[in-house]
């Protein structure tokens, strides 16, 4: 049974992941107030009129508008429909949704996406928690998506994405703001081989070096990156990162 499932934020995400769904056979109801409704997509004119007959909901606007979306969508949603959010939002918003979900007796799963959907679209990996998340994967893994559960309440899913996002995010900063540098330096060529030969040869040792030695050598390392703050400023380029760094160190030293 392919069912009926409602598609709430048809930006780049949800549009992929609507386009998709209908690929697969799925009835899909679209509502976007500001982004026309992809091909084969049930246009409806509310979230609540989107929700009506579905069996899953999937929420893929925003953080901010999560919570707005949930009261909009429940004056539509039929008895046993499932709901599931798959925005980026902090542990504790899921948790507020589901609490505010489970209050009005909705199935309420959080949905991690862990990686970026533009090519990948409804195969992008997700991760679900919460009463409902293995029903989400019962409802969408049979149209050729990848949801994988965890044990738990709402909110685990979005502190595992997010995690993630301090490690990846935090070292795509970092990588930014050293190229930036290198290039007001004039060897931005050198740097960037630098930085892939140190990617391509990580291994698990690479983590407890990163780790041992940020600590070990805390007081010494608080120093180097004060320094190369300040070189950041001499080249006109925000210390954001190594800033940070420097003030993590000090910490680090601080506590012994």
């Amino acid at each position: 049974m392919t069912g009926t499932i409602a598609v709430l934020g048809l930006g780049e995400a949800g549009s992929a992941l609507a386009r998709d769904l209908v690929t697969a056979g799925a009835v899909v109801r679209g509502y976007d107030p500001a982004v026309p409704i992809a091909e084969g997509v049930v246009s409806t004119s509310s979230e609540a009129e989107a929700a009506r007959g579905a069996d899953l909901v999937l929420s893929v606007n925003s953080a901010s508008a999560a919570l707005y979306a949930l009261e909009a969508g429940l004056a539509g949603l039929p008895d046993g429909a499932v709901w599931a959010d798959l925005n980026t939002a902090s542990p504790g918003t899921k948790r507020q949704l589901a609490a505010h979900a489970a209050g009005r007796g909705i199935p309420f799963a959080d949905v991690a996406i862990m990686a970026p959907v533009p090519g990948r679209g409804l195969r992008v990996p997700m991760l679900a928690s919460g009463p409902a998340a293995d029903t989400v994967a019962a409802l969408l893994n049979p149209l050729g998506a990848a949801v994988g559960t965890l044990p738990g309440e709402a909110g685990l899913a979005a502190e595992r994405k997010l995690l993630r996002s301090v490690f990846f995010k935090g070292m795509s900063a970092a990588v930014v703001e050293a190229l930036r540098a290198a290039r007001a330096a004039g060897c931005e060529d050198w740097l960037r081989e630098v930085v892939v030969a140190e990617l391509t040869a990580a291994d698990a040792s690479t983590v407890d070096r990163l780790v041992g030695g940020s600590y070990r050598h805390a007081v010494r390392r608080t120093a180097e990156m004060a320094a190369a703050a300040e070189m950041l400023g001499e080249l006109g380029v925000p210390a954001d990162v190594a800033a940070a760094a420097r003030d993590q160190l000090r910490r680090l030293a601080q506590d012994g």
